[in-house]
C-alpha cells in the first residue's frame, strides 16, 4: 500500500521521490510506503487548491452535497476494509476503529445536509426601510493538519464542513497514518468526482511537509490539531500576517471524584476517559482528583478495572493494543511514570511494557509539580491526587491547559455548580467525555457577507452593498 500526493486531481510521488516506511503497530510489519512531500508540492497543491476554489464555491449546494454523499459512499462500501486498516496503522481496538470510521461518514453526511439548510440569516434592520441580510461565504483555501491518533475522524471534521461550504482543502495526514488518514481518503474523493483541486492530500514529515503548509501565505485558514508546542508555533507564525488560524491543542484534563460520588459509576467511567486508545487522546483524563473520603474507595475500584484489562494485537480481541511509536511508549514510561515515582508517587498497578504494549497503569500519591499530575500524559496511566474539599479539588483542577473535564456527585446540582467553575471547554457530570463528534461545524469554515438593501426615494428596488470581514 502507498499514500501517494493526490494533487489537482492526481496521484503522484514526491518531486524529492522520497518515500518512508508504514509499519503495522501490533507486529511492527511493513504496511507500505508514504511519499514526503517538500514545500516543493505543497505550492504545487496550494496553486491547485487556489485556482480551483473560486469555481468550487460558484457550485450549487445540490451538487456540493452530492458529492459529499457519494464521498461517504464509497467509504461506506470499504467500511470493513478501512476498520482493519485503522487497526493496523493506529494500534486502536476494533471497537475504537468501527467508530472512527463510522463517525468520519457521519460527519460528511450531516455536511452534506447542513450545506442546504442555511446560506446567512435575515437581521433586523437598523433603520426603517432598509433590509438587511448576512451571507455566509467560504473562507477560501484550508491547510488541514491531522494527527495519528483519530487520523480519519479529525481529518473529517475539517473535510466535510470545509468542502461543503465551498472551501477547497489541503490535507497533510500524520507520518505515523498516512493510508487511513491521507490516502484512503483522497480515493474516496477522486472516485466520488470531486473537480481537481478541491481536495489535495500531500503526505509528509512536519518539518518538511508540515511546516511549509502551515506557514504558507497562500492559504485562508490552518487546522491544527496537535501539541500545543507546535500550536504556539503555529499561531505565532499566523500572528506576523493575520492568518486565521483552528487550532485544538493538548492540555491535563481532569476527573474529578467528589465525597458523595458513586465511585462504581465513576471507576468504571475512568476506564474510558483515561485509557480509551491507551490514552492517547486529547480528551483522556490525565489527573485523577479524589476526596480523600473516597479516595481508597475509588483507588480500589479503578485498580480492580485495570488489573483485568487485556493488552496486545488488536485482531486477539483484547481490551488494549499497542501504544503508537517507541517515542511514545519512552516518554510515557521513563519521562512520566518513572520520574514520577522517584518524586513520591506510588505505583500500585502496572508500569511494565513489552515492546509497544503497555500495561495500564495506576498510580497513587500524585502531586503537582510531578509529570503526572502537570503535563499530558497521552498514555494508559491513572494518576490519583487527593484532596480535603471540594474546593481544594478546584484550584487544583483550575490553571492547567484543558479541552475536557468530568465532575462525579451523587447530587446533580452540585455536579453541575462545580462544573461551572471548572475552566475547560467541556464539562461532563456523571460521565466520561462525550461521543458526540464535531457537528455543526459551519461557522468555523465560512466568513460573513454583511449586505445591506434600501429603497431609493422613489421605492424603486435600489440596492447598495458591502462587505465586513
Amino acid at each position: 500500500m502507498e499514500a501517494q500526493l493526490y494533487i489537482d486531481g492526481e496521484f503522484s510521488q514526491a518531486a524529492s521521490g522520497q518515500t518512508g516506511p508504514v509499519h503495522e503497530k501490533a507486529t511492527g510489519k511493513q504496511l507500505g510506503t508514504y511519499a514526503k512531500a517538500t514545500k516543493e508540492d505543497i505550492d504545487r497543491a496550494i496553486q491547485a487548491a487556489r485556482q480551483a476554489q473560486p469555481a468550487w464555491a460558484a457550485t450549487s449546494a445540490p451538487e456540493r452535497s452530492n458529492l459529499l454523499l457519494k464521498f461517504a459512499e464509497v467509504l461506506q462500501e470499504r467500511f470493513d476494509e478501512l476498520v482493519e486498516q485503522s487497526m493496523r496503522e493506529t494500534g486502536g481496538v476494533r471497537a475504537k476503529a468501527e467508530d472512527e470510521v463510522g463517525t468520519s461518514i457521519k460527519q460528511l453526511r450531516i455536511s452534506a445536509v447542513q450545506v442546504g439548510q442555511n446560506a446567512g440569516d435575515i437581521l433586523p434592520p437598523y433603520k426603517a426601510g432598509k433590509l438587511s441580510l448576512s451571507r455566509a461565504v467560504p473562507l477560501g483555501v484550508i491547510g488541514l493538519i491531522t494527527p495519528w491518533n483519530y487520523p480519519m475522524n479529525l481529518a473529517m471534521r475539517a473535510v466535510g464542513p470545509g468542502l461543503a461550504f465551498g472551501n477547497t482543502i489541503v490535507l497533510k495526514p500524520a507520518e505515523l497514518t498516512p493510508i487511513i488518514g491521507g490516502q484512503v481518503l483522497a480515493e474516496a474523493a477522486h472516485h466520488a468526482g470531486f473537480p481537481p483541486g478541491v481536495f489535495n492530500v500531500v503526505p509528509g514529515d512536519g518539518e518538511q511537509a508540515g511546516w511549509p503548509l502551515a506557514t504558507h501565505p497562500g492559504l485562508d485558514l490552518m487546522d491544527f490539531t496537535g501539541s500545543r508546542e507546535i500550536g504556539v508555533r503555529i499561531a505565532e507564525a499566523a500572528a506576523s500576517n493575520l492568518r486565521n488560524i483552528r487550532l485544538e491543542l493538548g492540555g491535563s484534563n481532569a476527573f474529578v471524584i467528589l465525597d458523595d460520588a458513586d465511585i462504581e459509576l465513576a471507576a468504571s467511567c475512568a476506564m474510558i476517559a483515561s485509557l480509551e486508545f491507551q490514552g492517547q487522546t486529547c480528551i483522556s483524563a490525565s489527573r485523577h482528583i479524589v476526596h480523600r473520603d473516597v479516595a481508597d474507595t475509588y483507588l480500589d475500584a479503578v485498580t480492580k478495572r485495570v488489573a483485568a484489562l487485556k493488552v496486545g494485537d488488536p485482531f486477539d480481541n483484547v481490551d488494549q493494543g499497542p501504544l503508537i511509536s517507541e517515542k511514545q511508549r519512552d516518554r510515557v514510561h521513563h519521562d512520566i511514570v518513572e520520574k514520577s515515582i522517584a518524586m513520591g508517587a506510588r505505583l500500585v498497578s502496572g508500569g511494565t511494557y513489552e515492546g509497544l504494549f503497555y500495561r495500564p497503569t495506576v498510580l497513587a500519591d500524585v502531586r503537582p509539580g510531578m509529570p503526572a499530575f502537570d503535563e499530558e500524559i497521552f498514555g494508559p496511566v491513572i494518576p490519583v491526587t487527593v484532596v480535603d474539599s471540594e474546593d481544594e479539588a478546584i484550584d487544583l483542577v483550575n490553571g492547567y491547559p484543558m479541552l475536557m473535564n468530568s465532575v462525579f456527585s451523587a447530587d446533580l446540582v452540585r455536579g453541575m455548580r462545580v462544573a461551572e467553575q471548572l475552566q475547560a471547554g467541556e464539562v461532563h457530570v456523571n460521565d466520561a467525555h462525550a461521543r458526540h463528534g464535531a457537528e455543526n461545524q459551519m461557522p468555523g469554515f465560512t466568513k460573513r457577507q454583511w449586505i445591506g438593501v434600501q429603497r431609493t426615494p422613489l421605492n424603486l428596488p435600489g440596492w447598495t452593498a458591502g462587505v465586513a470581514g
